[in-house]
């Protein structure tokens, strides 16, 4: 597996055109948006915010309600060019957005997508599964176990195995974000995004590199496998236990994500749970926007306080993408008034 390039992104985003939604951008209104945040969560005063821009990449509207439609496409469509995508289509292990893109993009390349879940995942994500077209496989009570046997399966039948983000392919269709960004905000000074196992990071990171501009990673305090990576010089095993767990809960970080990580225009942050669960409730208050935690998180390095990340000032102008939206809303209503 080599090492991901912005040519490698400027290829997926020629390759993905016109077959993903190009990411919509809103601008926060300084005088209202979601400001730094309390010890006990509750926002501060909205006028602490420093002058400056900071946008909001609403990338939760993309088809299947997150970014990694974009690695899924470009990852078929880069196989079924090359003739390697064979007759027993895709398979891949995922409960998550992961797997929901996965089976998306193959349904919208006639396809088979084999998606092997834990028993004890959710019937909502089975059905959306099935909706999509996917062959869905229940196989015991972990994700490795899962893994385990679509692994095998795809030994067994010879089924494209695919994965939910340790691959170059998928890394640099989620970085297509960055140029379709910059496009709509020229000048951008700072791109902040959360962090899992670090498909969407190093696709962002080394798209940001190539134009000069910084990349803030974000990461749970308790989900840090970036951070735990970069502090090591290698990947690390870390204890995964965060609100943001169901999407950021990676146990290890890609070597592609470190590799990305350690570029000079780099830094990553961690938040507490306490903040990602105010931006999320924040967003949602203010604006009527619905993310994952997992999305929420990125937010947080500019909300909590005391915060780790430097407000904007002077100008600068900050995008913040907002990665997903597969989420259960009951919570926002019920503290709604």
């Amino acid at each position: 597996m080599h090492d991901l390039t912005y040519g490698d992104i400027k290829t997926a985003a020629h390759r993905i055109d016109g077959h993903v939604r190009p990411v919509a951008l809103a601008r926060l209104d300084p005088g209202s948006d979601p400001g730094p945040t309390g010890g006990d969560g509750a926002p501060a005063d909205p006028r602490s915010r420093a002058a400056g821009e900071v946008w909001l990449a609403l990338e939760y509207m993309q088809h299947t309600g997150s970014f990694k439609a974009r690695g899924a496409q470009n990852f078929l469509r880069a196989h079924r060019d090359a003739g390697t995508l064979p007759a027993a289509g895709v398979t891949i292990a995922s409960g998550g957005n992961a797997g929901l893109a996965c089976a998306w993009a193959a349904r919208r390349l006639g396809t088979t997508a084999t998606v092997f879940l834990p028993t004890t995942a959710p019937a909502v994500k089975v059905a959306r599964l099935r909706a999509y077209g996917a062959q869905v496989r229940l196989t015991g009570t972990e994700y490795a176990e899962a893994l385990a046997a679509c692994e095998d399966f795809a030994a067994e039948t010879g089924a494209l195995a695919s994965h939910a983000y340790d691959h170059p392919l998928i890394a640099a269709g989620a970085g297509t974000l960055v140029e379709e960004i910059l496009r709509q905000v020229p000048g951008l000074d700072t791109v902040v995004v959360s962090v899992g196992g670090g498909g969407l990071f190093a696709g962002v990171a080394t798209a940001a590199a190539h134009h000069g501009i910084r990349t803030v990673a974000v990461e749970p305090e308790n989900c840090r496998a970036l951070n735990a990576a970069l502090a090591a010089g290698r990947p690390v095993d870390v204890p995964v236990d965060s609100v943001a767990a169901d999407s950021l809960g990676a146990r290890r970080a890609s070597a592609m994500a470190l590799h990305a990580a350690q570029r000079d225009l780099v830094r990553s942050v961690l938040v507490p749970d306490a903040a990602i669960v105010a931006a999320r409730q924040a967003l949602w208050d203010d604006h009527r926007v619905v993310v994952e935690h997992a999305a929420a998180t990125a937010l947080a390095a500019l909300t909590a306080s005391p915060g780790p990340v430097a407000l904007p000032g002077g100008g600068e102008k900050v995008a913040v993408i907002l990665c997903g939206a597969n989420t259960d809303p009951a919570g926002l209503a019920q503290t709604d008034h």
